[in-house]
């Protein structure tokens, strides 16, 4: 098949492009096509504009173009160059393929569990019918209708509703593990806010399943299917790396520190991948103490 993927110099991207090359043509936008071949191969199409591509000659479009949503504090300005780096080329993906003789039969786009706000303990699938409105939710609100204005009977859209990805580099585990490293490692706030994990190679290998089984649309919870808390993935994560794990962080601090992006840490979903499941897709790491135990 013919893939156009956006987002495939990130940490997923990364990860998925081997796959994809061994049996596919890959067509990435990047901002910059050369670095984008240094860093995925040179088998693949680089391109910097979407109007270097025929979206009639593509089977299959995986969409996870975005600013990262932890780099820098949530100001108004940088709350429009998240949306921004999502929504605009969501929407121009979406009418080009609304524009197809011969649109892709499959457009996989991004999206988070941030979709559905904090939680509580409640545990959460893709029928959950009351989000919590806040910016993570209306972020991923909008991103996903973008997404869907592609829907047809010729294309059908699935919704990536990523957790958080763990990998040995890069990614949420990157940023914990040198303050666990160094002992100083622990919960966030009561640490017992829901922690939606992923493994790198699940990710991964959800997507091919997604490519494969055409029957699937919708959101789609990309997580493990044993949420945690906060404290109890520290323990593990501390259990992984023979470190201990009691210096909590009061999320007072972190307020002050990170404004309201620390609501991402303090609060959180317990969410389970019902679809995933329903469809029979197997997990491969389904403990995360086995999970991080391969990562660490």
């Amino acid at each position: 098949m013919h893939i156009f993927f956006t987002g495939a110099t990130g940490l997923i991207g990364r990860h998925l492009c081997p796959f994809l090359l061994h049996h596919h043509d890959v067509t990435v936008l990047s901002r910059n096509p050369t670095k984008a071949k240094v860093l995925l191969g040179h088998q693949i199409n680089a391109v910097d504009s979407l109007e270097d591509v025929d979206f009639n000659t593509v089977d299959v479009v995986i969409n996870l173009a975005g600013e990262p949503i932890v780099n820098k504090r949530w100001s108004d300005k940088q709350k429009a160059v998240i949306r921004d780096s999502r929504i605009i080329v969501t929407q121009a993906i979406s009418d080009a393929i609304k524009q197809c003789h011969t649109p892709p039969h499959t457009f996989i786009s991004g999206s988070a569990i941030g979709y559905y706000g904090r939680q509580g303990d409640t545990l959460v699938d893709e029928n959950n019918t009351e989000p919590h409105d806040e910016f993570s939710h209306q972020l991923c609100k909008d991103w996903e209708q973008a997404a869907l204005k592609a829907e047809s009977d010729e294309t059908r859209v699935c919704l990536l509703r990523t957790g958080i990805v763990l990998a040995k580099k890069g990614g949420a585990l990157g940023k914990m593990l040198p303050a666990f490293k160094l002992c100083v490692g622990g919960p966030i706030g009561n640490g017992e806010q829901g922690m939606s994990w992923i493994h790198i190679d699940d990710m991964v290998q959800l997507i091919l399943f997604l490519i494969r089984n055409k029957e699937i649309s919708g959101a789609v919870n990309a997580t493990a299917p044993e949420p945690l808390s906060n404290k109890q993935f520290s323990q593990s994560l501390a259990k992984a790396l023979s470190r201990p794990a009691f210096m909590p962080m009061p999320a007072g601090v972190l307020n002050i520190l990170m404004g309201e992006m620390a609501d991402l840490l303090t609060t959180g979903q317990y969410v389970v991948p019902k679809k995933a499941l329903d469809h029979n897709y197997r997990f491969h790491f389904t403990k995360i103490d086995a999970a991080l135990e391969s990562l660490v």
